[in-house]
């Protein structure tokens, strides 16, 4: 039920679900014509018609066949219960096939690492516009004035200028339709561009053409915010809207090609094609306009990372850290690290590049990695969903064609700045990689038991009044799916490490789901009254408040007459007091006796590091730390440990 009111709500079309879908998904690719015609432009080396036309031909075709086609046709038709985004894509086939986690924690990275270049770019680009009425206007200041305020901004939520984000988008993409009319309506013959022989022309005849192709690429970047969006807006209000910023980008491209054209020889290092076509009157209007836009574009990257971590998260790719709600927005979250490590990183690239110019060098590298990776997620979809294989065969050669050229021409910008996002994406990568692994070799050492061996001894347990009540109600979270088993450290924990008895004991388990918004539980009775396992099957979407959670399940059972929640104590139970819980998390750390193979013990290394960064499992879980207790238990142990002693004393006392 709660997937089927989710979905019915984004796939609703309506003036106010398309406005809002305006204002959050286009930002990246709506911003896009503040430089990429400056960036072809730039990479010339003579600017003559043929080569702008064959230019403009390139961004038409990559829209038409990158975006279009591979995202809007057919990437998000890979829903996940009306989720998207390359997590989300994993999760539709990590049963199948769990190797493919490595592409995904690939895209994944790259994906953020870029989300730091975008930023800095759309908003240096923006308030460049400020050179054009006064040279000698300061623009890094003021750029790093409104990037501080955009992130300080973030912990108190985005909820009252996020209203205006649609109307605001609505507006940009107007102005770039109309101002690229003016100039196209001045030199029509620039439509030619639509032919794609001159695109064949561009990379063939031209020396720099294939490398243009990374300018080029520039125009398609927010392509992949698409996707990860669609949660938000719905697969039919992404559609239909796009019709609308693809007409309206066109124009612009097109119409700054029409000027490039009839004005060849005003073309200075410094000129923006973008701000050129503006009126002169207009120009304070525009630039205020552009800043805005560049805003919207940096505030939806910045909540895009923010989702994205928080996926990771659920997915066991990244350690656990504390996540906020600042306001009641569906979906708005705040984290604190990643929020000032996007900051810093932004004042880095603002600083280090200086220029719009310098930082298209760097730009879109990182995210052609994610959009290869994407299509290799995507293609294991597609063949899990039984498409033919010619289908695929052609989809792949198509698109890795593609995106393999981006790629190529794209390398050229290591250099000259790409590897800074390639650094970053690295860093991340191995973050995310040991992460993973690291859990890994750590469950790989969990040892299950069969429940139904126990219960004899628990029933004694529980009732044996020699042994000093622990708590009425014991809470064990446990890794065991099947209702069957139990962790062998559980009952360690129970019956040896230090006799535990209480009244009725829990076994608490959560299960993180393929499907992004599930919230649902299971109750068993193992030993009725006294021993019960509740299944918590909680969506990858879904934050594990665990605490919560379990209240709820126990007013539920409460009012059913499943359980008694007065005290078990006479004194207390006659004046109706609340019966007292325990919380026990059994943490397994590695014995200092045993090691593991060099590759897996470099991993567990670096993982017990990342560790110490992230928020404790209790805090994760949303858990009362003051009746928690956290036992530490051995990793492994060695169940024919090799006799090393020798006892010499038997002979002295036989004599």
């Amino acid at each position: 039920m709660r997937q089927a009111v989710h979905k019915s709500h984004i796939n609703t079309i309506s003036a106010a679900g398309l406005l809002v879908t305006l204002g959050i998904i286009y930002g990246d690719i709506g911003t896009s014509p503040l430089y990429v015609m400056k960036a072809i432009v730039g990479g010339a080396s003579s600017i003559t018609a043929p080569f702008i036309m064959g230019g403009l031909s390139c961004i038409f075709w990559t829209l038409t066949l990158q975006t279009t086609v591979k995202y809007i046709i057919i990437t998000l038709r890979a829903d996940n219960n009306g989720e998207g985004g390359i997590f989300s894509l994993f999760a539709l086939i990590r049963k199948r096939a769990k190797w493919a986690y490595l592409f995904a924690i690939i895209g994944g990275c790259t994906l953020l690492a870029d989300s730091v270049i975008t930023p800095s770019i759309t908003i240096v680009s923006a308030v460049e516009g400020l050179i054009n009425i006064n040279p000698r206007i300061p623009v890094i200041p003021i750029v790093i004035i409104i990037i501080t305020f955009l992130f300080f901004i973030q912990k108190f939520g985005t909820k009252l200028v996020g209203e205006s984000f649609g109307p605001i988008m609505f507006i940009w993409f107007a102005m770039l339709g109309v101002l690229g009319f003016a100039q196209i309506i001045k030199h029509p013959e620039i439509l030619k561009a639509l032919d794609p022989l001159y695109a064949f022309n561009f990379l063939t005849k031209y020396p720099q053409g294939f490398l243009l192709l990374g300018a080029v690429f520039l125009c398609t970047t927010g392509a992949e915010a698409l996707y990860s969006d669609l949660g938000h807006c719905g697969l039919k209000n992404i559609r239909i809207t796009w019709v609308y910023v693809k007409i309206c980008l066109l124009l612009n491209y097109f119409g700054q090609g029409s000027w490039i054209v009839l004005n060849s020889d005003m073309i200075y290092d410094w000129t923006n094609p973008f701000y050129a076509i503006m009126p002169k009157w207009f120009l304070v209007i525009g630039i205020f306009i552009s800043t805005a836009a560049a805003i919207i574009a940096s505030q939806a990257l910045i909540s895009g990372s923010f989702t994205l971590i928080s996926e990771a998260i659920q997915l066991n790719f990244w350690p656990k850290i504390k996540i906020n709600y600042p306001t009641n927005v569906k979906g708005q979250m705040y984290i604190s690290s990643i929020n000032w490590m996007l900051y810093f990183s932004c004042l880095f690239v603002v600083l280090f590049f200086q220029r719009s110019s310098n930082m298209e060098a760097a730009y879109g590298l990182s995210i052609t990695i994610t959009m290869l990776m994407t299509t290799c997620l995507l293609s294991i979809y597609l063949f899990y969903k039984k498409v033919p294989v010619y289908v695929l065969i052609v989809f792949l050669c198509v698109y890795l064609s593609i995106e393999g050229s981006f790629l190529i021409a794209n390398l050229n910008k290591f250099m000259h700045g790409g590897w800074f996002t390639i650094l970053l994406g690295g860093f991340l990568f191995m973050i995310m990689y040991v992460w993973f692994n690291g859990r890994k070799i750590k469950n790989s050492f969990i040892e299950f038991l069969k429940i139904e061996q126990y219960v004899d001894v628990i029933k004694e347990l529980s009732k044996d009044t020699t042994v000093q009540k622990y708590a009425t109600n014991l809470v064990f979270l446990t890794k065991a799916n099947k209702v069957t088993d139990v962790e062998s450290k559980i009952i360690y924990s129970i019956l040896n490490k230090h006799p535990k008895r209480a009244d009725v004991y829990w076994l608490l388990h959560v299960d993180i789901l393929d499907d992004p918004h599930v919230l649902e539980y299971k109750i068993t009775h193992i030993i009725p009254g006294t021993f019960i396992k509740v299944d918590f099957k909680i969506g990858f979407k879904v934050q594990p408040r665990v605490n919560l959670f379990f209240r709820q399940v126990l007013e539920e059972m409460s009012r059913k007459d499943e359980i008694d929640l007065v005290s078990r104590y006479d004194s207390l139970r006659r004046y109706h007091v609340s019966a007292d819980f325990r919380f026990v998390v059994i943490d397994r750390i590695q014995n200092y006796d045993f090691d593991f193979p060099p590759r897996e013990q470099f991993v567990m290394d670096l993982y017990a590091i990342f560790k110490r960064f992230g928020i404790s499992e209790v805090r994760a879980l949303g858990l009362d730390t003051s009746n928690v207790t956290v036992e530490t238990v051995p990793l492994y142990i060695d169940k024919e440990t090799p006799i090393l002693l020798t006892r010499n004393d038997l002979t002295k006392h036989m004599g």
